[in-house]
C-alpha cells in the first residue's frame, strides 16, 4: 500500500481484478504472424506474449517518451505479469482485436511494462488507480500524459461495453474526445515518512500485531481470512516471533497454536502440489483446497523459511519435510544451470485432451478413472479386496463425479476433476483399510512417484524463466536456512551456486551495482538486455539478507564482506535523508514520477521491513554503529504506521523486536585467523581465547561476553537460559 492523494476521478471505471489468477498465452501457430512491434527485440517472456499484436508497442523506455512529447500524444500504459490470467484474458480480447489495435495505435503511444521487470513504474501508477478507484490488481492500465502524468486508469477492461460496465473501445474513444481538458489535471502527492522521535516501543506494538491477526484468523482451517486464502508467510513468522518472546503466555501459546495449524492445513490442502511439489499462489476457497494453481518463486522461498522455522520451534519432522519438499520443487523445476532461479510456473496449461485452449489446472487434476487405471493392484491383506486406487482415493478425497464446488470453478474448467487434498491422517486411512501405517505411507509414496511420471508426460504450463535479483535473494535465503537447520551439505551447496550466480550475471562489477533481471536465452544461455535494468530496493534488501544467511549457514566471510558493500551501495542510492526509510527506487531516475516507500508487508515483505532487520544484524557484525542508529531512524520513519496498524508490517514489528529485545552474538572460535574479514571489524575478538585448543563459544550482548563454553549442550543452556531472562525481563 501507498499514500496518495489525488485531484481527478477518473470518469470511467474498470472492474477491479483484485486477485491475479494467471494464465499462458496460447501455443504458437505454424503459420507466421500477421504483426510484429517491436517487443519482439525484448527478453521479458511477458513482453514477448505481446510482440504479435495488432498494437503499436513499445517498452518503457525514452524511445516512447520522445515520441509521445514530439507528437503531443497521450501514452496508453498497460501493465502485467507473464502468467497473470486476466492480462492474458484482455490480449485476446482487447490487444489481438484489429479494431482496437487501430484506435489505441492511432490515438496514442502505447507501452508494455513487465512489472516484475520494473516495479517502481508499477508502483507509482499502482499507487494512482487504488486512489482513483479504490481497487487495483494486474493488468493495470493507464493513460498518461506526454510528461508521465496519470489521468485516467484501471484494472481490467472488457473490449467492448458490457452492461454498465464501459469497453476498453469506449474508454479510449472518450479520452481522444477530451484529451486536452483530461491533460490539463494534475496529480498531486503526498507520500514522506514523517520520523518521529525514536522508534515505538516495541511490546506495545508486537501486542497489537498480535491482537490484530487474532481477529483476522480463521479458527477452522488457518489462515487470515476466508476466501480468497493466501498462505501469508510474513504473518506467520511474526506470530512465530511473537511466541519466542512470549512463550510462558497464554497469547504466546495462542500464536504458536495459529502458526502451526495453518502450517499444517496448508500443507494438507490442495494448495500443496501433492504430486510434483511447491506450494500454489492462493486457496479459492477457505480450506486451501482449490488453488489458484500458479506457482510463484517468491513464495517457494518464503514458505521454506517458515516451514523450516516451525520445525525449530516445535520439532515436528513434517515441518522439515514440507520445506525439503519446497526446495526439491525449486530446484527441479525452478532452477537455471547457471545458479539462478525462475520466476515462475503458469496456472493454465492445454489439458491431455488437446484442443487450442488452455486450462486452469490441467497440468494439476486428475480424474477418478485416471488413478483408477493407473493404480489397479489389489493390495495384499487390505479389507475388502481394495486396489491401491481405493486407498490413494479415500486419502487424497478422490471422487468418482470429481470433488471441485462448481463455486470455486467459475468456468466450469475443473468439471469432473478432482484436486488432491488429504482428507485423513494416515492411521485412519491405515485403520480403514485394515493396514499397517508403513504398508500406507508405502502406497501413497508408490503412487504420487507414478503419477508424477505421468504428468511429466502432459502439457508444460508456460515457465516465465526470467531471473529477478530479488526473489533469487529469497530464495538464497530458503536454501541457507533449511540447508542450515537439517545440516544438509547439498541444499547449501545449491545455496551457494545461487550467491555466485549474482554475482556473477546481476552484479555490475564496473558500476559497483545490483542489476534487477537477466534472462535464458535460446541456447540456455544466461542473456542480459542492453541497456540492464538497474536495480531498485528490493533487490539489495533480499540479496543482503540472503547473503547475511548465507553467512550465518556456511561462515564463509566473503558472503559477509559482500552484503556489506551491498548495504553501502544501497544507503548511497536509496536512503531518504531528510524523512528517513528507503525510496523504493533510485530518486535520480526522472521517469519515475513519485518516490514512494511501500509500507505493507504483502505477498513480498517490504523491502524496508527487511532493510530494518539487515541494517541490525550487519551493525553487530561489522561493528557500525551507524546501521544501529539508521536501521532505527527507519523504523522511526514509520512510526505511526506501526502504532496504528502494525498488522500491516508484521515483517517490520519483528525488526522493532530484535531491536527491543537486542541481538545475541555467539562469537565462535576456531581458527584464531587474526587476518580474518571478522576480526579486522570486530576488535574484541582479538581479547577472546580458543579454551583447550577446542572450538569455543562466546555469548554476549551489548559488548558484554558471558563466560566461554566448548561444550554443545552447554552452549545451548546459555541460549535458552538468555532466552527466558530476556522474556522475565
Amino acid at each position: 500500500m501507498f499514500v496518495a492523494s489525488h485531484v481527478l476521478h477518473a470518469f470511467v471505471s474498470s472492474s477491479s481484478a483484485t486477485v491475479n489468477m494467471a494464465s499462458g498465452n496460447e501455443e504458437p501457430s505454424s503459420s507466421p504472424p500477421r504483426h510484429t512491434n517491436r517487443l519482439a527485440k525484448e527478453r521479458s517472456p511477458y513482453l514477448l506474449q505481446h510482440a504479435h499484436n495488432p498494437v503499436d508497442w513499445y517498452p518503457w523506455g525514452q524511445d516512447a517518451f520522445d515520441k509521445a512529447k514530439n507528437e503531443d500524444k497521450p501514452i496508453f500504459l498497460s501493465v502485467g505479469y507473464s502468467t497473470c490470467h486476466w492480462c492474458h484474458v484482455m490480449e485476446r480480447e482487447s490487444f489481438e482485436d484489429e479494431e482496437i489495435g487501430r484506435i489505441l495505435s492511432e490515438n496514442f503511444v502505447c507501452i508494455k511494462v513487465d512489472r516484475e521487470e520494473r516495479p517502481d513504474v508499477d508502483k507509482v501508477y499502482m499507487t494512482f488507480v487504488q486512489a482513483t478507484s479504490g481497487g487495483g490488481g494486474w493488468p493495470m492500465n493507464v493513460w498518461l500524459t506526454p510528461d508521465l502524468r496519470p489521468f485516467i486508469g484501471g484494472t481490467y477492461f472488457p473490449p467492448r461495453d458490457l452492461g454498465r460496465r464501459p469497453g476498453l473501445k469506449t474508454v479510449a474513444i472518450r479520452i481522444m474526445e477530451q484529451v486536452t481538458r483530461l491533460l490539463s489535471y494534475t496529480w498531486r502527492t503526498a507520500v514522506a515518512a514523517n520520523p518521529g522521535e525514536s522508534p515505538p516501543l516495541a511490546p506495545d506494538v508486537a501486542n497489537r500485531c498480535f491482537q490484530q491477526l487474532t481477529h483476522s484468523y480463521e479458527e477452522e482451517y488457518g489462515g487470515f481470512r476466508d476466501a480468497p486464502k493466501f498462505p501469508t508467510p510474513v504473518n506467520l513468522m511474526f506470530l512465530m516471533t511473537y511466541w519466542s518472546v512470549n512463550r510462558s503466555t497464554s497469547e504466546g501459546v495462542e500464536a504458536l497454536q495459529m502458526t502451526l495449524h495453518t502450517l499444517r492445513m496448508m500443507a494438507l490442502g490442495g494448495i500443496h502440489d501433492h504430486v510434483a511439489q511447491g506450494f500454489h499462489r492462493y486457496s479459492t476457497d477457505s480450506s486451501w483446497h482449490v488453488p489458484h494453481f500458479e506457482k510463484m518463486l517468491y513464495d517457494q522461498a518464503q514458505l521454506a523459511v517458515a516451514y523450516i522455522t516451525a520445525y525449530q520451534v516445535s520439532n515436528e519432522q513434517f515441518f522439515a519435510d514440507v520445506a525439503r519438499d519446497i526446495l526439491l520443487y525449486v530446484s527441479r523445476d525452478l532452477s537455471d544451470k547457471s545458479g539462478g532461479f525462475y520466476s515462475a510456473e503458469d496456472a493454465d496449461s492445454v489439458p491431455m485432451s488437446g484442443g487450442p485452449e488452455k486450462r486452469e489446472g490441467a497440468f494439476c487434476v486428475w480424474t477418478a478413472s485416471e488413478v483408477r487405471e493407473l493404480l489397479p493392484d489389489i493390495v495384499d491383506g487390505a479389507d475388502g479386496g481394495a486396489t491401491q486406487a481405493d486407498i490413494f482415493m479415500h486419502h487424497y478425497g478422490v471422487k468418482e463425479q470429481g470433488n471441485v464446488d462448481p463455486e470455486q470453478d467459475p468456468h466450469g474448467e475443473l468439471l469432473g476433476q478432482n484436486v488432491l487434498i488429504v482428507r485423513y491422517s494416515v492411521e485412519l486411512t491405515a485403520a480403514r483399510f485394515g493396514i499397517s501405517v508403513e504398508k500406507v505411507n508405502e502406497l501413497l509414496a508408490s503412487a504420487r512417484a507414478k503419477m508424477a511420471e505421468v504428468r511429466k508426460s502432459r502439457p508444460r504450463p508456460h515457465l516465465d524463466t526470467k531471473m529477478l535479483a530479488s526473489w533469487n535473494g529469497l530464495m538464497l535465503s530458503g536454501y541457507a536456512r533449511v540447508g542450515a537447520v537439517l545440516g544438509d551439505k547439498a541444499l547449501l551447496e545449491r545455496a551457494v551456486e545461487a550467491a555466485n550466480f549474482l554475482k556473477n550475471h546481476l552484479w555490475d562489477t564496473e558500476q559497483q551495482t545490483i542489476l534487477r533481471s537477466c534472462y535464458r536465452g535460446d541456447q540456455m544461455q544466461v542473456e542480459q538486455i542492453s541497456p540492464p535494468i538497474s536495480g531498485f530496493l528490493d533487490d539489495y534488501a533480499f540479496v543482503v539478507c540472503g547473503l547475511l544467511d548465507l553467512y550465518e549457514a556456511t561462515l564463509q566471510t566473503e558472503w559477509l564482506q559482500w552484503a556489506e558493500e551491498l548495504q553501502l551501495k544501497q544507503d548511497m542510492l536509496f536512503w531518504d535523508v531528510q524523512g528517513g526509510g528507503y525510496f523504493c527506487s533510485n530518486p535520480s531516475d526522472a521517469t519515475v514520477l513519485l518516490q514512494l516507500k511501500e509500507d505493507q508487508d504483502g505477498a513480498e515483505p517490504s523491502a524496508n521491513s527487511v532493510s530494518a532487520s539487515n541494517l541490525l544484524r550487519l551493525s553487530h557484525y561489522t561493528g557500525r554503529q551507524e546501521w544501529l542508529q539508521r536501521s532505527q531512524q527507519l523504523l522511526a520513519a514509520f512510526s505511526d504506521r506501526l502504532t496504528r496498524v502494525p498488522i500491516a508490517l508484521p515483517d517490520m514489528v519483528r525488526s522493532l523486536m530484535a531491536q527491543h529485545y537486542t541481538l545475541k552474538q555467539v562469537l565462535m572460535l576456531a581458527d584464531g585467523d587474526t587476518e580474518d574479514f571478522l576480526y579486522q571489524r570486530l576488535p574484541v575478538l582479538s581479547s577472546l581465547s580458543q579454551q583447550g585448543g577446542a572450538a569455543t563459544a562466546y555469548v554476549c550482548q551489548d559488548f558484554t561476553c558471558a563466560l566461554p563454553v566448548t561444550d554443545p549442550q552447554e552452549l545451548r543452556r546459555l541460549l535458552l537460559d538468555e532466552h527466558m531472562q530476556a522474556e522475565l525481563g
